[in-house]
């Protein structure tokens, strides 16, 4: 790698490393805090019913948390190195197409890439699973160009075996890539080599796979429907999930991106380079195969179709726009390098805003937990959503499950926040009293914040309450009844 790669690298993991900390962390993230502080045994035994899939992120992430802890940079730091690594494969995978030029370029549209910085700010499996699809998509090119070389095919094997290991849609970038190979294999012996750590892993993760899929923990997509869904794919790869003026930006990214696909039409027609316009055909072909596949599984009935879960297609399309760029800049140098400008401002732009903008930014059970403020004794909480028992429970250690019928307390506070659907955001409740009044509790404050609004009761005296009278939330809705002291 030359200098200006590493410079690069550089620069995109210190957007993602420089501001680990600043968000809150959400749902899903509490939930891998609560994994990771398991023993071993512990965390195998809880993965599948907390979650919907396969664990490899999840025994990284334990060994990781053993010496950077889980606190917020601690669990995040992972992720933001996976992410920083995805840049360097870009690179290659870039390099490999186009050249030197063709590289840099890819490097630098994943380093700004706003959905690809977000995930790698997220204690879940999607960093990893970006950077194994950029470096399994590699590999198999390398082993395609030597059929007869079964330790190439074998290396691919293993990457798109942890590829599946870290999340169940790799199979729809991978699948593709093994029955080329195997087309393409020389000998029995090549096709083993192809088959068999990728087999194995299959064959080892069905039974989770099935055990996961009838838990249906994932149900919450199908909230929303199919077609916008997949109308928020191409969006939410290009500008992220939510971003300061995102309307334009997206259209102005669509425009960008067809530009850099002029240049992959030059680059497949015109180059002659025999083996990269090849090469660019299968990436595209895969590219195609990882978005089309799902949506064909979602209307066969298996619907889990969401970006965050198509997020192996981002780097791959990532070193494909690279190679486009790089060929177009030969024949239109100017709209080339307008194009890749204008692309990285979106990218910066993006990722700046969300840093400082709550409104653009994860849940923020944080600021509602500190919102609370001290109480005396302990004290019911009302929490909505309903699933809010873990990331209130990162945040105030002591809380749990209210279990008893009647709880004496002179506090109760709600917590609300919204419920979010896939790509929107919504705005949290904002009344001025609890939906079901509590005799003798009194307002004794209230917090409102972009992200979330918190009602704090209070009464002269310790009184019995009820679980029965705080079972609705500030939204209406069911909520967590908890009971904690601080």
């Amino acid at each position: 790698m030359g200098r200006a790669v590493w410079l690069v690298i550089l620069a995109g993991a210190a957007l993602r490393f420089a501001t680990l900390d600043a968000q809150s962390l959400w749902f899903d993230e509490a939930i891998t805090a609560q994994l990771l502080r398991l023993d071993l045994f512990g965390l195998l035994h809880a993965i599948p019913d907390s979650e919907s899939t396969p664990p490899l992120y999840y025994l990284l992430g334990w060994t990781w948390s053993h010496v950077f802890g889980t606190g917020e940079a601690g669990l995040r730091s992972l992720p933001a190195l996976l992410g920083s690594a995805t840049i360097g494969v870009v690179w290659a995978l870039g390099r490999r197409l186009g050249g030197d030029r063709a590289g840099l370029i890819a490097a630098g549209l994943v380093a700004i890439n706003p959905m690809l910085v977000w995930f790698s700010q997220e204690a879940r499996a999607y960093s990893l699973l970006a950077l194994l699809a950029a470096l399994s998509a590699l590999l198999w090119l390398r082993a395609l160009e030597q059929p007869r070389a079964v330790g190439r095919a074998a290396l691919w094997s293993i990457v798109a075996a942890l590829a599946v290991a870290t999340h169940y849609y790799a199979i729809f970038l991978v699948a593709p890539q093994a029955l080329w190979l195997v087309w393409r294999a020389c000998d029995a012996r090549g096709r083993a080599a192809v088959i068999a750590p990728l087999g194995l892993a299959l064959a080892g993760l069905a039974p989770l796979a099935l055990y996961q899929r009838d838990n249906d923990n994932a149900s919450f997509i199908r909230d929303s429907p199919l077609l916008t869904r997949v109308a928020q794919v191409p969006k939410q790869l290009l500008v992220g999930y939510d971003g300061p003026a995102e309307t334009p930006l997206a259209v102005l990214s669509v425009l960008l991106l067809l530009i850099a696909l002029r240049g992959v039409w030059l680059l497949v027609a015109l180059s002659a380079r025999g083996y990269a316009r090849e090469d660019a055909l299968l990436l595209a072909g895969i590219a195609g195969a990882a978005l089309a596949l799902p949506l064909l599984a979602a209307l066969a009935g298996e619907d889990h179709l969401i970006t965050r879960n198509l997020l192996a297609v981002a780097p791959v399309g990532a070193a494909l726009a690279g190679a486009g760029l790089a060929t177009l800049g030969e024949t239109m140098p100017s709209l080339a390098r307008g194009a890749l400008a204008a692309a990285c401002a979106i990218g910066v732009t993006t990722v700046a805003g969300v840093a400082v903008d709550p409104a653009l930014q994860r849940d923020d059970w944080r600021g509602a937990v500190r919102a609370l403020g001290h109480a005396d004794g302990e004290r019911v909480l009302v929490a909505t959503p309903a699933s809010a028992l873990a990331p209130v429970r990162y945040y105030l250690p002591s809380a749990r499950k209210l279990t008893v019928p009647v709880l004496v307390t002179s506090e109760i506070d709600y917590i609300a926040l919204p419920e979010r659907s896939p790509g929107e955001r919504p705005k949290p409740p904002r009344p001025a009293q609890p939906p079901q009044p509590i005799p003798g509790m009194v307002p004794a404050g209230q917090a409102q914040a972009q992200t979330f609004t918190v009602l704090r009761l209070r009464s002269p005296a310790a009184k019995a309450v009820a679980a029965a009278e705080v079972v609705v939330g500030l939204d209406g809705k069911a909520a967590a009844i908890l009971v904690a002291s601080r």
